[in-house]
C-alpha cells in the first residue's frame, strides 16, 4: 500500500462530478480530504491523500487527468524552527490538524507532528518569531 498527497484543481464543470465516489467505487482507494477550497464560479482545488496499491493510485490519477483535472504532488510542506519558536503556544490555538500542538501544559511546550499538517497556512502569519514557515520541496 502507498499513500500519497495531491492537489487537484477543478473546473467548474469538473466540480460537478461525482469524482470522490469514482475514486473509492472504482479504483478502491481509500480517501482523506485534507483541505478543499471552492470559489463561487465552482472553480477550486483539493488537497487529498491518496491510499491504496500502486496500480489503484496510477490508475485514480489517470481517471482524474482524463476528466481533464490538474493533478500535482503535494510539493509545500510546513517547517517547525525549534531552535526559535518561543513556546507562546499561538500556533496551536490555531491549528484545525493537531499538526502543532501544546503537549505538556504545565511548561506550555509546543510540539510539532508534520505527518498530521496539512499544510493550509493557519500558523504562519500568528507566530511571532517566524519559528513556522513554508518550504517548497523540489520536484
Amino acid at each position: 500500500m502507498i499513500k500519497n498527497r495531491v492537489v487537484c484543481f477543478f473546473s467548474a464543470s469538473q466540480s460537478e462530478q461525482p469524482i470522490i465516489y469514482r475514486l473509492v467505487k472504482d479504483y478502491d482507494l481509500v480517501i482523506n480530504i485534507l483541505k478543499a477550497d471552492i470559489n463561487p464560479q465552482k472553480e477550486g482545488y483539493l488537497v487529498v491523500e491518496l491510499v491504496g496499491t500502486r496500480e489503484q493510485f496510477e490508475q485514480g490519477v489517470n481517471y482524474l487527468k482524463d476528466l481533464g483535472v490538474r493533478v500535482e504532488p503535494l510539493s509545500q510542506t510546513v517547517v517547525w524552527h525549534e531552535e526559535i519558536c518561543i513556546q507562546c503556544g499561538a500556533c496551536a490555538s490555531f491549528c484545525p490538524t493537531g499538526a502543532l500542538e501544546i503537549t505538556d501544559r504545565e511548561k506550555m511546550e509546543v510540539s510539532f507532528d508534520n505527518s498530521r499538517c496539512v499544510v493550509c497556512g493557519m500558523c504562519l502569519d500568528c507566530c511571532p518569531t517566524r519559528a513556522v514557515k513554508l518550504h517548497f520541496e523540489v520536484a
